[in-house]
């Protein structure tokens, strides 16, 4: 049984399987977990109706792309017009990847990614750029010793989802 939050056991094999192998099509999923076609498609289709998956497109790697530095930037913002001229300015500069509101003592914490220090350099400058943001500390990244996952969220989820 699926909670209508939640998910079961199938989606998340199914989720899992996409993730390992994102082409193996409706048909491919259906002879590698044992199930109908069609049971892959409406379980598919009600996992992206429900925003569960958000995407079946590919993920792009910044390294690869020429863009081997990562920063963090935590930034300190006029509140008076909203955080929204900022993530448009933000918005604006390909090189953020993403954009949060936070608390503590940043407003908006900001991915960033360049192709060198220099051009590091130059992403903060753009970043900065703006009327409405007053101060920023970047902090670059090393090492990532853990990339964005979803894989153990979705097992426990499953978990949590057949306890009910």
């Amino acid at each position: 049984m699926i909670r209508p939050d939640g998910i079961d056991a199938l989606d998340a094999r199914l989720i899992a399987l996409f993730t390992e192998n994102p082409t193996v099509g409706v048909l491919g999923a259906s002879r590698s977990l044992g199930v109908a076609r069609g049971t892959v498609q409406a379980r598919l289709d009600r996992l992206q109706g429900r925003g569960i998956i958000s995407s079946m497109g590919p993920q792009v790697d910044p390294v690869a792309l020429g863009y081997p530095v990562t920063a963090f930037c935590t930034l300190e913002i006029r509140q008076r017009q909203g955080h929204e001229p900022v993530v448009a300015h933000l918005a604006a500069i390909p090189e953020v990847l993403e954009i949060h509101s936070t608390t503590g003592i940043g407003d908006l914490i900001v991915r960033v990614v360049a192709r060198d220090n220099a051009d590091l350099g130059r992403v903060i400058d753009e970043i900065i750029d703006d009327v409405h943001v007053l101060r920023a500390n970047t902090s670059m990244c090393l090492v990532t010793h853990l990339d964005h996952r979803t894989g153990p969220l979705v097992e426990a989820s499953a978990r949590r989802g057949s306890d009910s």
